[in-house]
C-alpha cells in the first residue's frame, strides 16, 4: 500500500522536492523483493519511465532542475528490474532499451548528465544481462555496440590520432570517480551485448570491433582517481 501511495503521488504534477523524497523513498523499498509485487505493473513501470524521460523521444535534456528526478528514477527502475522477473517481461514489452538508447543519445555533449549517463548504462547493463531477448534486440535493432562504445569513448575523452589509434598521453589527469563509474557501466553492458558476437559478418562489424578495440586498449593505459577504481576499470 505504501508503494502505490507513492506512486499515485508521482502521477501527479507535483513539486520536483516532492518527488525526489518520493523516489527516494520508493528506491529504498524496492530492495525488498515482497514489496515489489504492487509496483511491477505496466501503468507503474510507465509511471517511473516518465519521470526518468524515456517517454519522449524528442524533446531534449534542458532543465538542470529535472535531473535529480531522473536519476531517481532510473535508480529505481534499476532495483525493480534487478528484483522481479515481471518488470523484466515489461520492459520488452515497454520497449525500455530502445528509450534508454535514445537518452544515452541526449546525453551526448550535455553538462551535468554524468550521473543519468550512469545509470542508463546500468540499467542498460541489467536489461542485458536479465533478458536475452533484450540482449538480441540491441545488438541487432538498437545499434547497441555503436551506441555503449561511443558512450564509452565519451567517459574516456578519447582523442583520435589515426582511425583506429587514440592519442596516448601519460601525463593526462585520473578520470573522476563519475567518468569511471560511466565507463565501467558501459564496459559492463558491452560485455552482455557482444558475448555471442564471436563470428563478425559484415564491415561495419568490422569496424565496429576496430574501434572498441582502440578504445579498450585505451581504457588499459587509464587511471581511475583511486588504485581499487582502476582495478575496476581494467
Amino acid at each position: 500500500k505504501l508503494c502505490e501511495g507513492i506512486l499515485n503521488i508521482l502521477e501527479k504534477d507535483t513539486k520536483t522536492s516532492c518527488q525526489v523524497a518520493c523516489l527516494e523513498a520508493l528506491r529504498i523499498l524496492s530492495r525488498d523483493k515482497k514489496v515489489l509485487v504492487p509496483v511491477t505493473t505496466k501503468r507503474n513501470m510507465q509511471i517511473l519511465m516518465k519521470l526518468a524521460k524515456l517517454d519522449t523521444v524528442e524533446d531534449p535534456l534542458e532543465r538542470v532542475s529535472e535531473f535529480p528526478v531522473i536519476v531517481e528514477a532510473l535508480k529505481c527502475l534499476c532495483n525493480i528490474i534487478f528484483n522481479s522477473s515481471v518488470a523484466q517481461k515489461l520492459s520488452l514489452e515497454l520497449n525500455l532499451a530502445a528509450m534508454l538508447c535514445n537518452l544515452l543519445q541526449k546525453c551526448k555533449d550535455r553538462q551535468l548528465v554524468d550521473d543519468i549517463k550512469c545509470f542508463d548504462l546500468r540499467l542498460l547493463f541489467l536489461l542485458s544481462l536479465l533478458h536475452t531477448d533484450i540482449r538480441a534486440q540491441l545488438r541487432q535493432e538498437l545499434q547497441g555496440v555503436q551506441v555503449l562504445t561511443q558512450a564509452l569513448e565519451s567517459s574516456l575523452s578519447v582523442r583520435w590520432t589515426e582511425e583506429y589509434k587514440a592519442a596516448e598521453d601519460r601525463d593526462r589527469p585520473p578520470l573522476s570517480l563519475q567518468e569511471t563509474d560511466c565507463a565501467i557501466e558501459a564496459l559492463k553492458a558491452l560485455f552482455n551485448v557482444t558475448l555471442d558476437s564471436w563470428n563478425v559478418h559484415s564491415k561495419n562489424e568490422s569496424h565496429q570491433f576496430r574501434y572498441m578495440a582502440a578504445i579498450l586498449r585505451h581504457c588499459l593505459l587509464t587511471r581511475g582517481p583511486t588504485e581499487e577504481k582502476t582495478e575496476e576499470l581494467h
